[in-house]
């Protein structure tokens, strides 16, 4: 019997001696029995004789190592088959034809005879081999049906999902549009695929009445994607506004990314269109919430029934700022991107409004557009007097009123308003003097350009520490808070047309006085605009603006984490790496672990003041920024607390100069010689 090195042996000498007729038996048979599989333009005998030819060479150099190694050889055989429309079944019936074939020519050459360990061996090779191809086939089946689930997926995916795509070649073809853009558009775009933009997307604007949101015609080389490539990169929140042909304007926002090849030539552009047309209503009605609300602080100023305000003004400016803030920083991120949360949030927040202003509504009344002129002092005080005389006088204990008025000239104000916060400061007055008595307006130049104007009341002085708190609704004796709310109020009033309102005691002991500080009206300054609240830009040493030279580590603290949140998600977005912690003693723990170049101060928060943690981190890193972020007024504040920031900034926060700021650092602002940035409130 031959032994295992035989078999190989003969094996090898039959493949090299027949190997064209077992060869031409083997392909004749696998077309007989897989006739229903086309082989178009290939030679069936072309792959069989290769895998002939390397089993005959691997049992002549490798020996018993080519049962092993043969199947190998036919594992891309597999793939082949497949890419040739073959099943499983079939791979099989080939490998068994195989069999077949070798052991009839064997036969053949050898008088009938089948040796037992040439049969083993063949029926190894052959069977080895089918695993293998069977193996690879499936492995490329698989990867197919992986490629075809993918493609539907994404085809459902874009004529589903509410984002249109649309690609452009770079001579300005459009090549493909999903079918969200002919449903954004409002029209079929069959027309635009497969042409030039420029001649076949200008019916379809004109069609749709496409315009910018100012109202200006959208032409077509406003198109995101032609400016990417123009400009050779990326083109973000292009809004456009169209009609439907049902009816209705919608806002699409469109931007375009350039796609590049390897070698860095650019291939073609990608544009999206998103629907934003609720996002722009809800941002509108936010816009003309948050000037409602403004109004309303506005209306304070002008309420000659302080007490009916009553506990409820006590919250009312220091929940107002905080919902002013939410707002702003909101519609910040929406204006930038649109997401779901941000509008949600700003829902939360319009019904937080709403309760609040309905519980203020019975004090509202229409306010008149503020119009600055030049306002006679005098002759406004006389009517003034006028309006109050029967609220000071027809009482059990009459209040009388002394005129001394000595400015003759003008103030830059607003007639109306200047008017009524004459008003009302003679009737705080007259509410002071519950007993009746003399009450003295005085109206006097403070050197060449300002008014003095000083109502002297007769009630009792103010100790120190009222006077220090006077002006802040949340630290007054909640017996009157809506005083000291119309006051703050006031207060910002005088601060918008230039001037300062302040109250001291009169040096004879017998009460208060209230002054009104202003600027006297100019000719130069009656077509200038009311003087800014907001800081200049922040000059680096030469006069050019100071731009942020990296992004810096900021640690925003406050207790209100709707605040903090947003705070933080506006930073990130400029650029700067922010962290969030809610109390002064995680703020603490996080600085002593790392220190921050800036941190942001809540001034009100239940464990420690902002200004209190101001003094801890000073302590810790005397040239990080610090800044006190704060709904509320900080006049009262004593130097040495103010001193401890670089910065105050007034609720709701203008994020354009907190950029400014935070683009700084201490010692460069320092040596720049410029003014103390927490001398002007935000």
């Amino acid at each position: 019997m031959p032994s295992s090195d035989t078999a190989i042996a003969a094996l090898s000498g039959l493949l090299s001696d027949e190997g064209e007729r077992i060869t031409r038996l083997w392909s004749k048979r696998l077309r007989a029995e897989t006739y229903e599989v086309e082989v178009p333009g290939r030679d069936l005998r072309a792959p069989l004789r290769h895998l002939l030819d390397e089993l005959a060479r691997l049992l002549e150099d490798r020996g018993e190592d080519a049962v092993r190694l043969w199947p190998e050889v036919v594992r891309s055989h597999g793939a082949f088959r497949y890419d040739q429309n073959f099943e499983p079944e079939d791979l099989t019936r080939e490998f068994k034809s195989l069999q077949e074939v070798l052991l009839y020519v064997y036969a053949r050459r050898n008088g009938g005879v089948i040796d037992a360990d040439v049969a083993a061996l063949v029926s190894e090779l052959v069977w080895e081999a089918d695993a293998s191809a069977q193996a690879s086939y499936a492995r490329v089946l698989k990867t197919e049906e992986v490629r075809f689930r993918e493609a539907a997926v994404m085809e459902s995916v874009l004529n589903h999902v509410e984002v249109g795509i649309l690609l452009a070649e770079t001579d300005g073809m459009v090549s493909f549009a999903s079918p969200p853009v002919s449903r954004l558009m409002g029209v079929p775009m069959r027309a635009v695929v497969g042409a030039r933009a420029a001649s076949s997307l200008g019916p379809v604007l004109t069609q749709v009445n496409a315009r910018h949101p100012t109202g200006e015609p959208f032409k077509v080389q406003d198109m995101p994607f032609l400016r990417a490539l123009r400009e050779k990169g990326p083109v973000r929140g292009v809004m456009m506004q169209v009609e439907r042909p049902g009816g209705g304007d919608a806002t699409l926002e469109m931007s375009a990314t350039p796609v590049w090849e390897e070698d860095q030539v650019l291939a073609g552009v990608i544009q999206t269109f998103s629907d934003r047309t609720e996002a722009a209503v809800k941002t509108k009605a936010l816009e003309n919430a948050h000037g409602e609300v403004r109004r309303l602080q506005g209306q304070l100023l002008r309420r000659t029934r302080q007490q009916a305000l009553g506990q409820l003004a006590s919250g009312a400016a220091h929940a107002l700022n905080n919902f002013l803030n939410v707002l702003r920083l909101r519609i910040t991120l929406l204006q930038r991107e649109y997401k779901p949360e941000h509008v949600e949030s700003l829902d939360k927040t319009v019904r937080q409004i709403g309760e609040l202003v309905a519980r203020l509504q019975e004090f509202s009344v229409q306010r008149t557009e503020e119009r600055l002129g030049n306002v006679p002092v005098d002759q406004t005080v006389r009517e003034a007097l006028e309006l109050a005389r029967g609220e000071l006088e027809q009482r059990e204990h009459p209040v009388h009123t002394e005129l001394d008025l000595g400015f003759p000239w003008g103030v830059k104000a607003d007639a109306g308003f200047f008017r009524e916060l004459i008003v009302n400061l003679l009737l705080s007055a007259r509410d002071r003097m519950e007993n009746g008595g003399t009450l003295v307006v005085r109206t006097r130049p403070a050197g060449e350009e300002w008014l003095d104007l000083r109502l002297e009341d007769s009630g009792r002085p103010y100790a120190q520490d009222e006077l220090a708190g006077l002006f802040d609704p949340l630290r007054r004796d909640p017996g009157a808070p809506q005083f000291s709310l119309f006051l703050a109020v006031a207060r910002t009033q005088v601060q918008r047309w230039g001037g300062e309102l302040t109250v001291e005691n009169r040096r004879d002991g017998s009460g208060a006085s209230f002054i009104v500080r202003l600027p006297r009206f100019s000719d130069a300054s009656a077509g200038a605009p009311p003087p800014s609240t907001q800081p200049p830009p922040r000059m680096a040493p030469g006069g050019m603006p100071r731009m942020p030279g990296r992004a810096r580590r900021v640690l925003v603290v406050d207790d209100d984490l709707d605040n903090a949140r947003m705070m933080a998600e506006v930073l990130g977005e400029e650029g700067y790496d922010v962290q969030v912690a809610h109390s002064p003693d995680v703020a603490l723990h996080m600085w002593e672990k790392h220190p921050y170049d800036a941190a942001l101060l809540d001034a009100v928060m239940p464990e420690m003041t902002g200004w209190e943690l101001a003094r801890e981190l000073r302590q810790r890193t005397p040239h990080s920024l610090l800044a006190i972020v704060t709904g509320m007024d900080v006049r009262g504040q004593n130097r040495a607390s103010l001193a401890q920031v670089d910065a105050v900034f007034r609720k709701p926060i203008d994020v354009g100069a907190l950029d400014d700021f935070l683009s700084q650092t201490r010692g460069e602002e320092e040596s720049s010689g410029q003014t103390d940035t927490h001398d002007t409130t935000h």
